[in-house]
């Protein structure tokens, strides 16, 4: 059982009482939307979790990470689960999440169980949030409420990517920008950082760090030298495998925790993303705050995912309930 000083415990019911304030003021969405029409949505996506999480657990970290790509891009409305067409390529063939997401087969698969039982009631979108979170509380991390009612929308452009999604290259001044544009404070965006905890990085994402840091045909001095040792030896120079993966968080791979954090401060963040948060005061000690403090920065995650999934969302008559999540409605 986990301990915690009293003055902890208050910071975490106080994040928590947050986050029941903002579910419940915010109109769009609602906790219990499918009460009424569609009372086993929550329990049909979490068997499906769970069943890919146990034929393979990597795949929930591929879910978590597919809730943050479609809510940056276009807002949460399911835009990265639609296919590319001959006259478009859609946001899951572009760069940053092709081959990088995966998980698509289990949205499929609770879309497909829901229709059967609740057809054209529960959105591709809402399919991906309640996915998330389950993801995250499967892996050990604190499962909160979901408010629901996303709509689908019916565009999906990998062009709209840049300037959307952060690259693993952006310094700590890129990344609080590109959260702001998206309404995350600068402690927010180091929160939902954290999300790195768990998943897997292709070699390709960071191997500039190990051979060509900034041009220099060096490698980056601010990672620390057994880390940088290692990863060499998992993805060597020249290597033409784009295949090849790392875990992102190296001391818990599969756990939903704060050991990012304290990796981050062992020189062992993988991205330059990652490292980059010690190169700013503020960020510095909200990553050791969270390093310190692991269940507040459960609660916070939380908080923060959320809030995430409220970004840009289609409801009432907007967009539309697809019957395929790959595809727009005939």
């Amino acid at each position: 059982m986990i301990k915690m000083s009293p003055r902890k415990l208050t910071r975490v019911f106080t994040i928590l009482a947050v986050v029941l304030f903002c579910q419940s003021v915010h109109s769009q969405l609602q906790i219990g939307f499918y009460r009424d029409t569609c009372s086993l949505v929550e329990f049909i996506v979490k068997e499906e979790v769970t069943k890919a999480f146990i034929k393979e657990n990597g795949v929930v970290a591929g879910l978590m990470r597919m809730h943050f790509h479609d809510c940056f891009v276009r807002g949460c409305d399911g835009s990265v689960l639609l296919d590319s067409t001959p006259s478009s390529t859609a946001e899951k063939d572009s760069f940053a999440n092709n081959p990088s997401l995966r998980g698509y087969e289990v949205i499929d698969n609770a879309k497909a169980r829901l229709e059967a039982v609740c057809k054209g009631v529960v959105s591709c979108a809402d399919i991906v949030a309640f996915a998330a979170r389950d993801s995250i509380e499967i892996t050990g991390g604190l499962g909160y409420d979901v408010p629901a009612g996303r709509r689908d929308g019916r565009t999906s452009l990998a062009s709209e990517i840049i300037g959307n999604l952060p690259p693993p290259t952006f310094n700590v001044s890129q990344l609080t920008q590109m959260f702001a544009k998206k309404g995350f404070t600068q402690e927010e965006m180091v929160t939902l950082s954290g999300g790195h905890t768990i998943g897997r990085s292709h070699c390709t994402s960071f191997s500039n760090r190990l051979y060509n840091f900034s041009g220099t045909g060096m490698q980056d001095p601010s990672l620390d030298p057994r880390y940088a040792a290692m990863l060499k030896q998992q993805c060597p120079q020249g290597n033409k495998d784009t295949n090849l993966v790392v875990p992102m968080n190296p001391s818990s791979p599969s756990i939903t925790d704060a050991g990012y954090y304290v990796d981050i401060l062992a020189n062992r963040g993988l991205f330059t993303s990652d490292h980059t948060l010690l190169t700013n005061p503020a960020t510095a000690n909200q990553v050791t705050q969270n390093a310190r403090n692991p269940m507040q920065w459960r609660a916070k995650f939380g908080a923060a995912m959320v809030k995430m999934g409220q970004l840009e969302v289609l409801t009432g008559t907007a967009g539309e309930i697809r019957a395929n999540c790959r595809v727009i409605n005939g």
